[in-house]
């Protein structure tokens, strides 16, 4: 894939722990270039509706659901005062009838968009059929998805989950087993882990350990003990903490979402691939919002080439129901006997049935090649019509994965895109706006998505 790039006469000083640099060879397409924040309240008082709620689309109905909200609801979300109502294809509409084009997908879920055809088919007869079994029974959809991730990648065997936190705490348990497994005469078998700056794996206390911003770990601490964070790409780093420590895995996203679209480079992903094998430890690749297919290959690790031990899978497999995996070498799931691990939801009938639907349509090349057509061709019009603006310092990303990276708060230009009919998302340290559509999004949506984007500009000088 091929690297796309401006100068600016002012150069951007690069983040050592981020702001990698990328080249052809490493298929890693970058395009270098030079708030307020809503909070719903959910305490038995009276709740306040925003302040904004009189924009545009937020009528007497979308009042009353956030003011039932804040009532009801435990306050984990501060939410975006937009209360959807349907969705058809890129598009969804809330209660008062008023069109937005997503390009969230629901935070990468909605590969498919919105009531896709093949998906709805295979719901409604999976679930005039059998919903729901439990693991104490076989059941065909499961066998049948399990067979179909198999043959589509490195992996013999697959674990279901309902998360992707479920998934990559169902990784941490195969790792430290597996270490038990192959080293039976260690007093201490390896037992500890890697993982990285920008880091996003979960909020569940083991994956939440493995999440590098504090903030998200400091409330409920003491997490699970043993995880070092190494600045992400650095090798040197990388290399005397896996040399040095009992590591038993690696953990690590090829393509950094939360953490704010920074890719990793061919050369830092092959040597955690060496340095794992010579040190006994694992190499988990979290693709959870980056795999399947959003990048233009099935598997986000294909574009570099290097392929891990486990792959943790999630958002998108479902289409919009919960469901994740966790995907193993047979040399790792050897380790794992019955009662090691399980869930009572994982693997139902009716959410692997829609997940067999949505992998046999994107695992079609055509498919897989027309979103990296349609990336390249975002980050292009994207840098026609936002590089001039001085607050943009770049655009990144892979495929239909893209970050804005911004020299401001991004809350301002989300809101401002918001109240004229797209819907995006932040990450990173808050100054990134992440563009993550459904994979079905046509051309023309995307001009529409980066006229509204470039509309939305002035909002960031106020």
């Amino acid at each position: 894939m091929s690297s796309v790039r401006i100068s600016l006469s002012n150069p951007i000083s690069q983040l050592s722990n981020s702001r990698l640099q990328f080249d052809p060879e490493r298929e890693i397409s970058a395009v270098r270039l030079s708030s307020r924040r809503v909070v719903v309240g959910c305490l038995n008082v009276d709740v306040k509706v925003p302040d904004n709620a009189g924009k545009l689309g937020f009528g007497d109905k979308s009042k009353e659901v956030v003011e039932d909200e804040g009532k009801v609801l435990v306050g984990t979300y501060a939410r975006t005062p937009v209360v959807l109502a349907s969705g058809k294809g890129c598009k969804l509409y809330d209660v008062e009838g008023r069109e937005y084009l997503d390009l969230t997908s629901g935070i990468a879920v909605n590969a498919l968009g919105h009531g896709d055809e093949d998906w709805l088919s295979a719901v409604i007869e999976q679930a005039k059929t059998l919903t729901h079994v439990s693991n104490v029974y076989y059941s065909i959809p499961q066998v049948e998805l399990a067979k179909r991730l198999v043959a589509s990648s490195f992996a013999d065997r697959v674990f279901f989950t309902n998360s992707g936190t479920e998934a990559n705490e169902a990784a941490i348990k195969f790792a430290r087993k597996f270490q038990r497994h192959t080293n039976p005469n260690a007093t201490e078998p390896a037992s500890e882990f890697i993982s990285f700056t920008n880091s996003f794996h979960g909020r569940t206390m083991g994956a939440l350990a493995l999440t590098s911003k504090e903030h998200y770990r400091s409330p409920f601490e003491p997490v699970m003990p043993g995880v070092t964070f190494v600045e992400f790409g650095n090798i040197q780093a990388t290399k005397e903490i896996i040399q040095s420590r009992s590591i038993a895995a690696v953990f690590v996203e090829p393509i950094q979402g939360e953490g704010g679209i920074y890719s990793a480079t061919k050369e830092f992903l092959q040597f955690l691939h060496t340095a794992c094998n010579e040190a006994g430890a694992l190499l988990v690749f979290d693709e959870v919002q980056c795999g399947l297919g959003r990048t233009g290959h099935l598997w986000a690790h294909e574009a570099y080439g290097v392929f891990p031990d486990i792959m943790t899978l999630a958002k998108p497999l479902a289409g919009g129901l919960p469901i994740g995996a966790v995907l193993v070498t047979e040399r790792v799931a050897s380790s794992i006997n019955f009662g090691d691990h399980g869930s009572t939801f994982a693997g139902s009938p009716l959410v692997c049935s829609a997940a067999i639907a949505v992998l046999d349509k994107i695992s079609k090349p055509c498919f897989l090649a027309s979103v990296s057509e349609k990336g390249n061709y975002l980050k292009e019009i994207l840098k026609q019509k936002l590089g001039g603006n001085p607050h943009v310092r770049e655009i990144r990303g892979l495929g239909l994965i893209v970050g804005i990276d911004l020299d401001v708060a991004a809350s301002p230009l989300v809101d401002a895109c918001r109240d004229l009919g797209l819907l995006v998302l932040t990450a990173g340290k808050g100054n990134v706006v992440r563009l993550v559509p459904p994979l079905i999004i046509t051309k023309q949506e995307l001009d529409k998505a980066a006229d509204i984007l470039h509309q939305a500009l002035p909002v960031l000088d106020q």
